[in-house]
């Protein structure tokens, strides 16, 4: 299930889209807190925003922005403020499209449809994970923590993508190494161990301390 983030001050439009949308079986948040935009982002990781311009605190520009620093995921603008200074404005702050309130809620669907096709068909990246406010993009194989960000190894990639994917539960050193081994490399217990502490360090290296814990006779698991 694809996830939708509406970042939108008009509750009837953002309730609305909302409900549209999951008839079409997509998951939606909308944002609760409009100063704090790329926290909920962070949080719930979506693959694709829906944005509206005019917003309190900052506008949807800079939200833009801000989320461009981390992620390549599709980002749609939503606005009534429909001028070409507007749209061209959208497009090069980073956005995929442009919607002109008011819109037809299936043409909506249907542009929504077509970039989650573009952005996701050819390959399971372009997508943030999240977890104690760390963004992990599969994109581009780096790690984002409070401005600092972080680039990875490919077998570091896969060992933090699985831990990040399982949050909740303790992965086993067995599982760890059979990811890596889909790359066709081959990596004993010992490599895993080399593999796994130089990524600690790299972490902590960034503010993230005990961001990986070991369970002594059973894995890995996110402190």
């Amino acid at each position: 299930m694809y996830r939708v983030m509406i970042v939108e001050d008009d509750d009837i439009i953002a309730g609305t889209a909302k409900k549209h949308l999951e008839q079409w079986q997509y998951s939606v948040h909308i944002v609760s807190d409009l100063s704090n935009v790329i926290g909920e982002f962070t949080e719930y990781s979506p693959h694709i925003v829906l944005m509206d311009i005019k917003l309190p605190f900052y506008n949807g520009y800079h939200w833009c922005s801000e989320i461009r620093k981390v992620s390549k995921l599709p980002i749609m603008f939503l606005s009534s403020a429909s001028d070409n200074m507007n749209i061209v404005m959208a497009m090069n702050m980073g956005a995929d499209d442009f919607v002109t309130k008011p819109f037809d809620l299936e043409v909506l669907t249907v542009k929504i449809q077509a970039l989650i096709r573009r952005s996701y068909d050819f390959s399971v990246g372009n997508s943030v994970i999240s977890h104690r406010d760390a963004m992990l993009n599969l994109t581009d194989a780096t790690v984002v923590y409070k401005d600092k960000k972080l680039e990875l190894t490919k077998n570091e990639l896969k060992i933090l993508q699985m831990l990040m994917e399982n949050k909740e539960k303790i992965v086993s050193r067995d599982d760890l190494m059979a990811k890596i081994w889909e790359s066709d490399d081959y990596i004993d217990e010992n490599t895993l161990s080399v593999n796994v502490n130089r990524l600690r360090k790299k972490l902590s290296g960034i503010g993230l301390d005990d961001f990986i814990i070991t369970k002594k006779g059973l894995g890995y698991k996110l402190g």
